[in-house]
């Protein structure tokens, strides 16, 4: 199974208006990665509060890793993590260190936001580049936290696009997705009125084609991502939320 955690945060969803923090200190979620009944393996989400160079951040830790029979056939254990500053909702260290089937990658960003400069610092090859960043970037990481922050509930409208620049291990992307409606969803933890966006992401090696994904969001103040659906290359995927804790808001669902 491949790229649990890419998975999952390519399925960041809002709008640009300034809302109430959807997130906080101590908040984890925990996602079950599955094909039909199979379990392929399981990621998280872990937000801390702690300190880079004097300035006051979230750090965010997301794992991803394949289990049981899965595990055997493709070994998966990733690890993204992001430095967000809590005001300013901007990143200032991402990290990726990934094993996926043998291919490994080991990758830490510093932002320079005064500069528009990233250090990119290739620990597997121990090399290091300064590159040039676009205004208002975000890594994958704090992509996901800054948009639930960013999410105008009230004003979205369906057919809703909204386009945001990422900067992706040396490169600057366009990353866009597409609001398609509300709906509720029946989860593990009852019936949830939810937000669905639609993330367009490149066809391919990994993805079918560039409307792959579709990820089921609560329509409340925290905008917890429930469900993942994704068309693979070879088969599909989903993603569900198991747990959670340390929740900002109130999340209440309806009965089942």
């Amino acid at each position: 199974m491949r790229r649990i955690i890419t998975v999952i945060l390519f399925c960041s969803i809002a709008t640009l208006s300034a809302q109430e923090k959807a997130y906080g200190d101590g908040e984890w979620f925990k996602f079950r990665i599955h094909y039909g009944l199979l379990t392929a393996g399981y990621a998280s989400l872990e937000v801390t509060s702690e300190k880079l160079n004097e300035k006051d951040v979230f750090h965010v830790k997301g794992e991803g890793k394949t289990v049981g029979i899965s595990k055997w056939f493709f070994k998966v254990e990733d690890d993204y993590q992001s430095y967000i500053d809590k005001e300013k909702d901007i990143p200032y260290r991402f990290i990726r260190n990934i094993y996926e089937g043998g291919y490994t990658k080991d990758i830490q960003i510093d932002f320079n936001h005064a500069t528009k400069k990233a250090l990119v610092f290739n620990k597997k090859h121990n090399t290091k580049e300064e590159l040039s960043f676009d205004e208002n970037t975000q890594d994958m990481v704090s992509a996901f936290y800054y948009l639930r922050n960013r999410l105008d509930l009230e004003n979205i409208t369906e057919d809703q696009y909204v386009d945001m620049n990422m900067f992706f291990d040396r490169e600057n992307y366009k990353f866009r997705l597409k609001f398609l409606g509300r709906e509720t969803l029946n989860t593990n933890f009852g019936k949830v009125p939810c937000l669905i966006f639609r993330p367009y992401v490149q066809s391919g090696r990994v993805f079918k084609e560039s409307e792959s994904l579709t990820v089921w969001v609560s329509d409340d103040k925290n905008k917890i991502p429930l469900l993942i659906k994704a068309n693979l290359a070879v088969g599909s995927l989903k993603a569900t939320l198991t747990d959670y804790k340390g929740l900002k808001h109130s999340f209440n669902s309806m009965a089942n």
